[in-house]
């Protein structure tokens, strides 16, 4: 045996480079294979343009008097926007935290400077339901909110649970003011 022989399972020569170029060129024949394969599937997990175009929604709040609430949907899911009365705001700043199921504050529930507006996510967090309380004829319950009527959850006028089974307030909605008129939901 020479010092210089070849390692096991190599092989020196013209057929050796061909063998390794083989290798090369079905191995990024497979990839590419694979990402042709992956593409559509991938792709088919984007929204679509009909959804990309209900990602926000815009709302004028100058038809909505005092004291009254509308439903929008965004994505799908009803928002609730109230439009509430200096009373209404003065009951919800002056709840004591160690009352409340979901301890939150009014402050921490509207945008500074409209506090007259408050934005949610209309679904009861118990199982879903869609609380009463937007028209004037609806129950708001003993708080003056909204009332889910499937098993009696009950909100405050800053949509904080105040009665349950619901574990939680409802939602708060991501929204931005654009004016001092119009919000941007989403």
């Amino acid at each position: 045996m020479s010092a210089t022989a070849p390692a096991a399972g190599h092989e020196p020569g013209p057929e050796a480079g061909k063998r390794d170029f083989l290798k090369l060129v079905a191995g990024a024949s497979a990839a590419i294979f694979a990402g042709a394969l992956a593409w559509p599937l991938i792709d088919s997990m984007e929204p679509s343009a009909d959804v990309l175009a209900l990602g926000s929604v815009e709302v004028e709040l100058g038809p909505i008097p005092v004291g009254q609430a509308i439903t929008v949907l965004w994505r799908g899911k009803p928002m609730f926007i109230r439009h509430r009365t200096e009373a209404e705001i003065k009951a919800a700043e002056d709840v004591t935290l160690a009352q409340l199921i979901d301890p939150q504050t009014d402050a921490d529930r509207v945008k500074a400077g409209h506090t007259q507006w408050l934005v949610v996510i209309g679904i009861c967090t118990h199982l879903g339901c869609i609380p009463l309380g937007n028209k004037p004829t609806d129950p708001r319950g003993e708080w003056g909110g909204w009332f889910c009527p499937c098993h009696g959850s009950q909100y405050d006028t800053s949509g904080r649970v105040r009665h349950g089974p619901a574990p939680l307030n409802l939602a708060l909605a991501p929204y931005e003011f654009e004016t001092d008129t119009k919000i941007k939901i989403g």
